[in-house]
């Protein structure tokens, strides 16, 4: 990313999460830090990976692009956000993407344990 032009920074602070809720967590921030390099034209992205009392790890991507163009409108969530969106859920988390004022936000939620009642197959 670094070598793309965008400065990345990140705060780690989780404990002990599943295999899987590890990957998940993984492919939110390569998907994520992809997507700004490639759309945002922004100079700098914050990632933040840590774990609530809740028994949740928050994964977060926040950049200082142009996510406020999004307000218009004219773009849609593509493909790799419709991925990690199912890939979060089939884990029984949540994410979140849209613009902010300055940049744009990707955050999501999974459990720690990384399963759900329904499963986590099909995710390896």
């Amino acid at each position: 990313m670094r070598t793309g032009g965008l400065e990345v920074s990140l705060r780690l602070e989780v404990g002990s999460a599943s295999a899987e809720a590890e990957r998940a967590a993984y492919a939110v921030v390569q998907e994520g830090l992809t997507n700004v390099l490639r759309h945002a034209g922004a100079t700098r992205a914050e990632v933040s990976i840590v774990s609530t009392p809740a028994a949740e790890m928050v994964v977060t991507v926040d950049d200082d692009g142009r996510g406020s163009d999004m307000l218009s409108g004219e773009r849609r969530p593509g493909m790799g956000i419709v991925g990690m969106r199912s890939r979060v859920e089939a884990l029984g988390g949540t994410l979140e993407a849209g613009p902010e004022v300055r940049g744009f936000r990707l955050r999501a939620s999974l459990p720690l344990s990384g399963s759900s009642a329904g499963g986590a197959e099909g995710l390896a």
